[in-house]
């Protein structure tokens, strides 16, 4: 793309902390944050792809040191009009001073690393990062496949009479896209937004060879267990102590 933002530019920015969005429902924020703070435990936190500051600003309201990494200008410029900190850079790679008790990737931002081998980078980097008895917390989609029939490639997920939004999926190379249409005054617009999906034993192994080890893995952040029928997973690995 010819944006330096990549796909997350002044445009998504702009609309990234509407309120009315699932992903900043108050209670969403809150229990995120609620975990993230006992994991925490009293040390310093690193959000990959801190964004706007959803969870980052409440996060550091509760008395964690928080530092953030993101690629996108546009959304570290609105982070800013905040009280905060921020630091640019492609988060699967970018290293920052010091140690962490807790690293973490919310919201499928894992899958915003279209290859598998910047999503193995991105976890070494964390371990790099991590203090001995550090985690690192991911919160991604399972893969829906099971709604793709035979022959078919698309999935639609939002309806309505001025927008449709839809997943794109290649099962052959695990590469898919959020692709967004809207009609506003007579006049159309599209967005896509490329990702690769990853499956929780994928991400395991990942960890695995970043020296990292399983501790928990739950539905969501009030800590249901997992099972066969869940849609998402946050999952944390610890790094070793010895």
């Amino acid at each position: 793309m010819d944006d330096p933002d990549g796909y997350f530019g002044e445009d998504v920015a702009a609309r990234y902390d509407d309120p009315g969005s699932e992903m900043s429902r108050p209670e969403v924020v809150g229990g995120t944050v609620d975990v993230l703070a006992d994991l925490a435990g009293g040390g310093r936190a690193l959000e990959l792809g801190i964004g706007t500051g959803r969870i980052a600003l409440p996060l550091a309201g509760r008395g964690v040191p928080v530092h953030g990494i993101d690629m996108s200008r546009a959304m570290v410029a609105r982070l800013r009009a905040k009280p905060g900190g921020d630091a640019i850079g492609d988060f699967a790679t970018t290293r920052v001073d010091g140690t962490f008790s807790v690293a973490y990737l919310v919201f499928n931002t894992i899958m915003n690393l279209t290859t598998q081998e910047a999503q193995v980078a991105c976890f070494r980097t964390v371990a790099a990062h991590l203090e001995p008895g550090g985690r690192f917390v991911v919160e991604v989609m399972v893969p829906d496949l099971r709604k793709l029939p035979a022959g078919q490639n698309v999935v639609p997920f939002r309806t309505s009479a001025t927008g449709w939004a839809y997943d794109l999926y290649d099962v052959a190379t695990q590469e898919m896209s959020s692709n967004y249409v809207e009609v506003v005054d007579g006049r159309g617009s599209f967005w896509s937004v490329p990702f690769r999906y990853v499956w929780p034993a994928e991400l395991d192994l990942m960890a695995q060879l970043a020296g990292l080890r399983l501790r928990e893995r739950w539905d969501g952040w009030s800590r249901e267990p997992f099972t066969s029928e869940s849609g998402q997973h946050v999952s944390v690995w610890e790094k070793p102590a010895d």
